[in-house]
């Protein structure tokens, strides 16, 4: 189980949380290693945390002002819906922006796990009693992953945009085209490394994620290459214990298989999928009004 911080959180942004004009804001908290984490705050006409929120978390390497994430926070206040979107720091103090690939990577997949707990802590320390989690991509796993994991009381829904799945055959493809090299033998090495434990070790120039050519330290290769299939977020579906929507983009090309596999689950009640017509992996143009709209319908 993750340890609770909220003692420990540093806030270092005054947000004025009981403000009744609709604003946006960064907040900064101490993680529990040491680095500095961020986050975008943006609360709806009137209302505060107490009132409760959206906890968004954005996918592989990328941050909480890409479109995406920031469209939705903006068409959520306005709908009435009070949002926070961490950036979740990879490693690096006070990320922002895409990730650097030039900075070694040594963050696994399940950090961000961790840091969702920090997050969720932090608004429960400014009043918030009734959460909804939500992510995009990779983000949307790591959501699903973290409420399967921990089971939180607070929150009360999980909403997960275009959330990640994995398929060994076309993960090792996608591996050999982006880096040129065959996933098995990189992986063997990193296990290798790991079983002798020297799994903080940085394999140069091995790549990793989209960062061809970077270095990685073994430990963060095998959390991204690994089986494990609670990384196949239909396999996470069934297990969060609370009303669940998955929303999908017919025409998403990142994320394969989704709709396939969630739609035998959907029950129209606890589980519900949602299918934009036409709509891509990034919920561009009107397709981001389609999501808020579906966002804030679950919240009445």
């Amino acid at each position: 189980m993750i340890k609770t911080f909220v003692s420990n959180l540093l806030v270092f942004a005054t947000l004025g949380l009981a403000a009744t004009a609709s604003h946006a804001d960064t907040v900064n908290i101490k993680g529990a290693d040491g680095l500095t984490l961020n986050a975008n705050i943006e609360l709806a006409d009137g209302k505060t945390m107490a009132d409760g929120l959206v906890l968004l978390t954005h996918g592989t390497l990328a941050h909480n002002k890409m479109e995406v994430i920031a469209n939705l926070q903006k068409l959520l206040a306005e709908r009435g819906v009070s949002s926070l979107a961490p950036n979740l720091s990879l490693g690096v103090d006070n990320r922002t922006g895409m990730y650097d690939c030039a900075v070694p990577s040594t963050h696994k997949h399940t950090d961000a796990l961790d840091e969702i707990g920090l997050w969720l802590d932090y608004v429960k320390s400014q009043g918030a009693t009734d959460v909804v989690l939500a992510g995009h991509s990779r983000g949307g796993n790591q959501t699903a992953w973290f409420v399967a994991r921990e089971n939180p009381k607070v929150v009360s829904k999980v909403v997960l945009l275009a959330p990640a799945t994995r398929y060994a055959d076309k993960e090792a493809k996608s591996f050999e085209q982006r880096h040129g090299k065959p996933l098995a033998a990189s992986f063997q090495k990193a296990q290798a490394l790991v079983d002798a434990g020297n799994g903080a070790q940085l394999m140069k120039g091995e790549g990793v994620l989209y960062c061809p050519g970077a270095d990685v330290s073994a430990e963060s290769f095998v959390s991204y290459y690994n089986n494990d299939m609670r990384q196949h977020t239909p396999n996470l579906v069934p297990m969060l214990g609370r009303p669940v929507l998955v929303i999908v983009g017919s025409e998403d090309k990142v994320v394969s298989g989704l709709i396939e596999e969630v739609k035998p689950l959907a029950n129209g009640d606890d589980i519900q999928l949602l299918v934009l017509d036409g709509g891509d992996h990034f919920f561009l143009d009107f397709f981001v009004e389609d999501a808020a709209d579906a966002i804030a319908k679950i919240l009445e």
